[in-house]
């Protein structure tokens, strides 16, 4: 494995951090949890070069962290390990809920040698809803290979693996449930069929009758509070009643199966010291919990006259109906909530897209040698692009152009914040770099988990006919002068991750014709139905075609350009793209070249 200096890693970061989003994209295309892993594993590989890499996940039942996915490790080996939460430096990365770094695991009492020559060792954990769930494990040959820069890069690409790993197991989960249930097929169909609570309840109650007859039937659901079982249906010798008791989870058979979530089989509940006399006629019962992903949502009771009269196989078939039964209840409940609020999401997500279109610059700037042109479309009702022209002076005016973290409502949301604190450091003409800066400072005075922004920010002269630029990992921008396309190889960290983040500016004195076109990932991203990027070099033929024509019919060239190539797919990123144009009647000069101006904190 060939090792990196840190110096070397530090230089590269700017460019990796594109990664964070190609990870997020990675853990939410598929729900196999192996392709999940090998996918991330080579991500994980573009920018730490790793000679062993593993995925363990925890058992929570016995605290264990065991390999479920690895590169470097003996495949014989890898099957046996099982690490103690705590123990060693994965265990202690899953106790603490945090990255560990050991630059020399000789130095470290807790680690525990599965590898003879590794000298080094990192372990982030995987983190979902405040719960571990695994630890990413890297190990190296070399003592101090791994530094600060990995430990940051890989906890921030843990906390968006995480979230498709749990979903991936989730899946491997639901898929062994379903061959479990293929006993109660028909039943497990018809009743996941049915979305109106009530009905359900009392299809469920039909249903049930058919496996085992009893003669009293209730479901209880818990209530709002998390405290008591609430009657939501009922039937007595066939007949539908109202009971209006509720049960506290610490009383009665019910509440026992429901806080200790296990079914209890009762042959005579006049023997029970738990049993509470509701029906005089009841003399066994079954109570069986309602379990939605590990959560307590309510319990099936069945009771009857005869002592002795449910048995071990009673209860195993109610148990397994009653996962598809609790799933088929918060269906129901949760479509009663769409339901009801289906017209207000309407509503509000029109106004929503609404105010994001306000929030657009409603007009361009007139300048006397600068044509300007945008248009954004995001990929659902509203999106997480902007872009924005701030103006300085009567000479100058600023040109932004940004990417939010995610998409959808929480990306609109942050998108909003980033414009206004861009609009209220405006006033003091920060320069392009200065402006990243601030707006990094700002965002890292209020961070928000998981969110970050990529920004271009260009500062035009108008008297100077003069542009300079900086880009906190936006795609690099072009430039193009009678059909010579140049990438401005600038580049930069997203804002809003890191305090001490630095960025560089770019000046051009720019030439009558010439165009600098800015644009979102979200263009580059555009995917065919083959599966083919639209990528860099489409755009640059776009634009190297119409060096001659209006900024409007570039930006319009691209968008068109974007949609014949992904026709017929929908698009999975917003799209955003501003274009300037030159005009002047001097005649072209020699271009200098692009120089930076200096870095800003």
């Amino acid at each position: 494995m060939t090792g990196v200096t840190s110096t070397e890693s530090q230089v590269a970061m700017p460019r990796v951090e594109s990664l964070l989003l190609e990870v997020a994209d990675v853990v939410n295309t598929t729900l196999d949890l192996d392709t999940t892993l090998q996918r991330v594993a080579e991500l994980v590989r573009k920018v730490i070069d790793y000679e062993i890499f593993a995925i363990l996940l925890l058992n929570e039942k016995t605290q264990e962290l065991r390999i479920r996915f690895q590169i470097g490790h003996p495949p014989e080996l890898a099957e046996k390990v099982r690490i103690k939460v705590g123990e060693g430096v994965t265990g202690i990365a899953a106790q603490r809920g945090e990255a560990v770094l050991v630059n020399d695991v000789a130095e470290e009492s807790r680690y525990i040698s599965t590898i003879a020559r590794v000298k080094s060792e990192l372990a982030v954990p995987l983190i979902v809803k405040n719960k571990v769930i695994g630890v990413i494990d890297l190990e190296a040959p070399q003592r101090g290979y791994f530094h600060e820069d990995h430990k940051r890069l890989l906890t921030l690409i843990a906390s968006r693996m995480a979230i498709g790993i749990e979903n991936a197991r989730l899946f491997t989960r639901a898929n062994r449930q379903a061959r479990t249930l293929m006993l109660l097929n028909e039943i497990s169909r018809e009743v996941t069929s049915i979305l109106n609570l009530d009905q359900l309840l009392k299809r469920i109650g039909e249903l049930l009758s058919r496996l085992i007859d009893y003669q009293m039937f209730s479901v209880m659901l818990l209530d709002a509070s998390g405290t008591k079982l609430q009657h939501r249906f009922s039937l007595r010798f066939k007949m539908s009643v109202q009971i209006k008791h509720d049960i506290p989870l610490d009383r009665g058979l019910v509440g026992y199966a429901a806080r200790h979530k296990e079914a209890v089989l009762v042959p005579d509940v006049s023997k029970d010291p738990r049993y509470i006399a509701l029906n005089p006629e009841t003399r066994s019962e079954l109570c069986v919990p309602l379990i939605y992903q590990d959560k307590l949502i309510g319990v099936l009771d069945i009771e009857h006259t005869r002592r002795g009269y449910f048995t071990d196989d009673h209860r195993r078939t109610i148990t397994t109906m009653a996962a598809q039964v609790a799933i088929a209840i918060e269906n129901a409940r949760l479509y009663e909530q769409v339901a009801r609020q289906e017209r207000r999401l309407e509503r509000d997500l029109a106004l929503a897209r609404e105010l994001q279109l306000r929030l657009l610059p409603q007009a361009r700037p007139v300048l006397r040698h600068l044509e300007l042109a945008a248009r954004f479309t995001p990929a659902r009702a509203i999106g997480g692009d902007l872009y924005d022209f701030l103006q300085y002076s009567q000479e100058r005016s600023a040109i932004v152009v940004g990417d939010v973290s995610g998409k959808g409502a929480p990306a609109a949301i942050y998108a909003a914040l980033v414009s206004g604190i861009l609009r209220s450091h405006a006033a003091v003409e920060p320069s392009p770099a200065e402006m990243l800066a601030a707006v990094n400072l700002s965002l890292r005075e209020r961070p928000i988990e998981a969110q970050f922004v990529s920004l271009i920010h260009a500062v035009w002269d108008d008297e100077e006919r003069t542009m300079w630029l900086a880009n906190s990992g936006l795609p690099r921008p072009i430039r193009c002068y009678r059909g010579q396309v140049e990438v401005i190889e600038a580049t930069g960290l997203p804002l809003g991750l890191f305090e001490d983040a630095q960025y560089e500016e770019f000046t051009f004195h720019a030439r009558p014709g010439e165009l600098f076109v800015f644009f979102s990932d979200g263009i580059l991203d555009a995917r065919s139905r083959a599966g083919d990027l639209f990528g860099r070099e489409r755009v640059e033929q776009v634009v190297a075609g119409l060096v001659d024509q209006p900024a409007q019919t570039v930006v319009n060239a691209i968008f068109d350009a974007v949609n014949q190539h992904a026709s017929g797919m929908e698009a999975f990123d917003d799209q955003t793209v501003v274009v300037a144009r030159i005009l002047a009647p001097e005649a072209a000069l020699p271009p200098p070249a692009a120089k930076p101006r200096g870095r800003k904190a």
